[in-house]
């Protein structure tokens, strides 16, 4: 294994390996630390954790483990992925586990880097955008955990982080890969371990991965992993052959927990259509749905592509969470998505699709999924995947991706004829 990637929940892990393995990488995603050592044909191992919203010093206890396991794999250099909005909030957690980790690789020059232009998310002058729209404007101010009112990355670090935060502006980056490396150098020698770099295109982030060549540890979204394949390419050390994809035939079910605004035309979208269940948030505090109901709904359904969502919008959202607490409404639905999960997959459900990085993870985690190999990419970001070693192919959407017909085309590419 030569490069080491952290995700800090399985969405975003899943966008990532599907950055490397559309650059060349042989790519395994692992749900969770794994207990045992990687097949020796893997280039580069993604461990996607579920640390974006728990307590700073667990997410940090967490990634230094992962950490420690892809160093015993023999990785050289490493990515702390997180999303391509920025998901956190004042108090962390990016900031924090960036520091831990280059603490523990005595690194410096540690890129910051969450753009994405494939999915719209550019940065310039250290500030985010979704589109045409600053991240503040794009609708994850309204994220029910993460709600994200500062679009200057600079800023929003410079809270989580006890050191200060560099900045390389777009007329470094646009110069090229030497102009940047000079540039981090001038960072570094400001004492500014963590620098905030800009991207525009998929270009810039090519030439960002050219500066890091030499660069332990870097951080960002899935696309500051776009130009590292590269690098080890030129070293000979890639054997640039790809796996052959094998989907999986049989019934397949949407579960939505996203509230995002794309998640939600997509979840419009399909109900149009296909038999579908709202899960309401009273319904799940007071009991009046369980698992058993959504089983027996699901099942009536099976041939038809059924689909069960929490999708709701801010106002419904907000309300819901003043009326049960935040923390207490979010694990009893990621705990229902979870047993249901597990439940579907027993009476053969085969292709699950997943919208919603917390929502997702409580899928994984109901599916007991180990590791993933990676198949066709769906939409920007979103990868079709096989589960290793069971007849079970998985999408995992990050709420805030795919087109308004992203759930037919997902199951269309989790299939064996895909």
């Amino acid at each position: 294994m030569l490069l080491g990637c952290i995700g800090d929940d399985f969405t975003g892990s899943s966008d990532l390996a599907n950055t490397l393995v559309k650059n060349g990488m042989r790519t395994t995603q692992y749900c969770g630390l794994p207990e045992t050592s990687a097949e020796p044909n893997v280039e580069a191992g993604v461990v996607a954790l579920k640390t974006r919203s728990i307590p700073v010093e667990e997410a940090i206890r967490q990634s230094l483990q992962a950490l420690e396991w892809l160093q015993n794999q023999g990785c050289t250099q490493f990515l702390f992925k997180y999303c391509s909005t920025f998901d956190s909030t004042p108090e962390g957690n990016i900031g924090p586990v960036a520091e831990a980790l280059a603490e523990r690789l005595d690194a410096r020059k540690v890129i910051v880097c969450p753009a994405f232009p494939g999915a719209g998310r550019t940065l310039y002058q250290g500030h985010l955008f979704v589109e045409d729209r600053l991240l503040s404007e794009s609708g994850m101010e309204n994220h029910p955990l993460t709600p994200m009112t500062d679009p200057d990355i600079r800023r929003w670090l410079g809270l989580q982080a006890k050191g200060s935060v560099g900045h390389v502006s777009y007329l470094d980056v646009a110069n090229g890969a030497e102009t940047i490396a000079t540039a981090l150098d001038r960072e570094d020698e400001a004492g500014h371990r963590l620098v905030v770099v800009d991207a525009l295109t998929d270009q810039d982030l090519m030439a960002i991965g050219a500066a890091a060549h030499d660069i332990p540890l870097l951080t960002g979204g899935s696309g500051i992993a776009t130009g590292l394949p590269g690098n080890f390419r030129k070293r000979g050390l890639l054997a640039d052959s790809r796996e052959a994809w094998d989907g999986v035939d049989g019934p397949a079910v949407i579960l939505s927990g996203s509230c995002s605004n794309a998640t939600r035309r997509q979840v419009e979208r399909h109900r149009q259509t296909h038999p579908a269940f709202e899960v309401t948030a009273d319904a799940v505090m007071d009991g009046s749905v369980d698992v058993e109901a959504l089983v027996e709904f699901v099942d009536m359904h099976r041939d038809a592509v059924p689909l069960v969502y929490s999708s709701a919008d801010p106002a419904t959202v907000k309300a819901a969470q003043a009326r049960h607490g935040s923390e207490r409404l979010a694990q009893a639905i990621e705990t229902l998505f979870s047993d249901l999960a597990g439940a579907l997959a027993t009476r053969g459900f085969t292709r699950i699709v997943s919208a919603g990085g917390e929502t997702s993870g409580a899928v994984v985690h109901g599916l007991g999924i180990d590791a993933l190999q990676i198949g066709p990419e769906i939409d920007p970001g979103v990868p079709a995947m096989r589960v290793t070693g069971k007849p079970l192919a998985v999408a995992l959407k990050s709420g805030n991706f795919g087109a308004d017909d992203f759930f037919d085309r997902a199951v269309a590419a989790l299939g064996a004829q895909a």
